[in-house]
C-alpha cells in the first residue's frame, strides 16, 4: 500500500475511533453536565470556569510548542523525545511550584473559598501529571492509532464525570471538581503507560532542540495568542462580573461548544498529523481539506441549530432549570461563534500542517486585538451578553482565512458547506414554528429531536444529494 492510501486509511480509522469515541463522551459528558447544572448554582459553575481559566494562564509557560513540533516533523529520533521529554518536565515542575507559592494571591483576586483554592491547587497537580503523557501521546498521533488515545479519553472522562456527579449529589460543591480532577489525572497517566510504553529518557540535545524550537516556538506563540484570547479574557471578566453572571456565561458557552468539541475537535486530531504527512502532495492535501469541512459541517450546523430551537423547550419542561433563562441569549450568541469555528478551525489546521504558521500568527493577533477592544466595549454596556456578542462578532472574520486558503490552494468551499447550511436553516425554522404551536411540551421535546434529524437529511439530499452519497462512498473503502 502506497504512503497516500495509508495515510488515508488511517486517517479515516483514526476519525471512526474518535467520532465513536466522541458520541459517548459527549452522552456521558451532556448527561453529566446536566445533572451538574442542576445540583450546582451559578455561582459555584463560575467558580470553577474561574479557576480553571486561571491554571489555564500558567499552563502556557510550562510547554514551548516542542511537542507540536514533533507531530508536525517527518522523522524524529530519540533524540527529539528526549530533549521533549526532558524540558516539559522542567517547566511543568517550575509551573507546579510557582502556581503553589501564587495560590494565595489567585485567591485574594477572585474571592475564593478555601475549596476554591484547593481545586486551582489540584489542578496545578494535574497540569503536571498530563506533561508525564506528552511523549505517549505523541507517538500515538504521529502514528494516527487514535483508537488508543481515545480509550484514554474514555476511562479519563468516565472517572472524572462520575466522581464530579456523584459528589455533587452528595453535596461537595467544588470540592467534586478538585477530587474528580486529580483522580481523572493519575488514571490516565496509568493508562497512557499501559497502551504506549515508553521508557522516560532525560537528556537536552542542542541539535535537536534548535531543530524543533524553530517549528515550536512560533507554534506556541499562536497558542499564547489563544491563551490571551480566551482564557486570561476569562481571568478578566471573572474579576468584573460576579460569579453568577461567569455561571450564565459558561453555560452557554459549554452548550454552544459541546458539537464543535464532539466534531472539530476530533476532526483536527486527526488531520493535523494526516494533512503534515500529506504537505507535499498538495492534490490529496486539498481533497483531505474539502472533505474535512463537508464532514464538519454535515453535523456542526444542523447540531447547533437545533440546539437553539430546543434550549428554551428544555426551560420550559425542566423546572430546576429555569434558572438558565438569562444565559439563553447568550447560548445564541456563542453558537454562531461555533458555527464560523467549525469552519476556521479546519483551515488554521492546514496552514499549520503545512509550515505556514506566520499566517496563523497574524490572524490570531487579528482575533486577539479584536476580542480585547470589543470585549470590555460590549460588556460594559451589556454585561455578559455583551462577552458573548463579541466572541460572535470576532468569529465572523473568519471569512478571512477562508479567503486565504483560496490564494494557496484550490480549495472549493462553498459547495462544501452551503447545502448543509441551508438545510439547517430551513430545519431550524420548521422546528422553530412548530413549537409554536404544541402545547405539551414534554411531546415537542422528545419528538423534535429524531423529526429535526429526519427533516434535515431529506432537504440535504434534496439540495445535494449526489454531492452527499459520493463523499460516503468516498470514504467508505478506506475503511477495511
Amino acid at each position: 500500500m502506497d504512503k497516500i492510501s495509508q495515510v488515508k486509511k488511517k486517517t479515516v480509522k483514526g476519525l471512526v475511533a474518535l467520532i465513536a469515541r466522541t458520541g459517548l463522551l459527549q452522552v456521558i459528558a451532556v448527561l453529566a453536565t446536566f445533572i451538574l447544572t442542576v445540583f450546582l448554582d451559578p455561582a459555584q459553575f463560575g467558580v470553577f470556569a474561574i479557576v480553571a481559566a486561571a491554571v489555564d494562564i500558567l499552563v502556557y509557560f510550562s510547554d514551548i510548542g516542542l511537542a507540536g513540533a514533533l507531530i508536525q516533523k517527518q522523522e524524529i529520533n530519540d533524540e527529539d523525545l528526549a530533549t521533549t521529554f526532558t524540558i516539559q518536565q522542567i517547566l511543568s515542575l517550575l509551573l507546579l511550584v510557582f502556581g503553589f507559592i501564587a495560590g494565595s494571591l489567585v485567591a485574594n483576586i477572585y474571592s475564593l473559598s478555601s475549596a476554591g483554592i484547593w481545586l486551582f491547587r489540584a489542578l496545578l497537580v494535574s497540569v503536571f501529571l498530563s506533561g508525564l503523557k506528552t511523549i505517549p501521546s505523541v507517538l500515538l498521533e504521529r502514528k494516527l492509532d487514535f483508537i488508543k488515545v481515545a480509550t484514554v479519553q474514555i476511562i479519563e472522562t468516565i472517572v472524572f464525570y462520575g466522581l464530579a456527579v456523584t459528589l455533587a449529589w452528595k453535596g461537595f460543591g467544588v470540592t467534586s471538581f478538585t477530587v474528580a480532577v486529580l483522580i481523572r489525572s493519575l488514571v490516565g497517566l496509568v493508562m497512557i503507560y499501559i497502551l504506549a510504553p515508553w521508557r522516560p529518557k532525560i537528556g537536552i540535545n542542542k541539535v535537536s532542540f534548535k531543530k524543533l524550537v524553530s517549528f515550536g516556538m512560533p507554534f506556541q506563540l499562536n497558542s499564547l495568542l489563544g491563551l490571551i484570547k480566551d482564557r486570561i479574557l476569562v481571568a478578566y471578566y471573572g474579576a468584573v462580573l460576579s460569579p453568577v453572571n461567569i455561571g450564565y456565561l459558561q453555560w452557554a458557552e459549554r452548550w454552544s461548544l459541546f458539537p464543535l468539541r464532539m466534531v472539530v475537535d476530533n476532526v483536527s486530531k486527526v488531520t493535523f498529523p494526516a494533512y503534515s504527512r500529506l504537505q507535499e502532495e498538495r492534490d490529496h492535501l486539498v481533497k483531505a481539506i474539502e472533505k474535512s469541512i463537508f464532514f464538519t459541517t454535515l453535523f456542526i450546523f444542523p447540531i447547533l441549530i437545533g440546539l437553539l430551537v430546543l434550549a428554551p423547550v428544555a426551560l420550559i419542561v425542566i423546572p430546576k432549570y429555569q434558572k438558565w433563562q438569562p444565559a439563553l441569549l447568550a447560548l445564541g450568541l456563542f453558537s454562531i461563534n461555533a458555527m464560523w469555528s467549525s469552519i476556521s478551525t479546519t483551515i488554521t489546521n492546514a496552514f499549520a500542517a503545512m509550515g505556514k504558521i506566520k499566517i496563523n500568527l497574524k490572524l490570531m493577533l487579528m482575533w486577539t486585538a479584536l476580542t480585547w477592544i470589543l470585549t470590555p466595549l460590549l460588556m460594559s454596556k451589556y454585561g455578559y451578553n455583551g462577552v458573548a456578542a463579541a466572541s460572535a462578532i470576532v468569529a465572523s472574520t473568519s471569512i478571512i482565512p477562508m479567503i486565504i486558503i483560496k490564494r494557496i490552494l484550490p480549495v472549493r468551499l462553498l459547495s462544501n458547506l452551503f447545502p448543509q447550511l441551508m438545510s439547517s436553516l430551513f430545519m431550524g425554522a420548521v422546528l422553530w414554528y412548530l413549537s409554536r404551536r404544541f402545547t405539551i411540551y414534554d411531546l415537542r421535546f422528545t419528538i423534535f429531536i429524531p423529526f429535526g434529524a429526519i427533516l434535515y437529511f431529506i432537504v440535504l439530499l434534496l439540495i445535494s444529494g449526489k454531492k452527499l452519497i459520493s463523499e460516503i462512498k468516498s470514504i467508505n473503502p478506506l475503511t477495511h
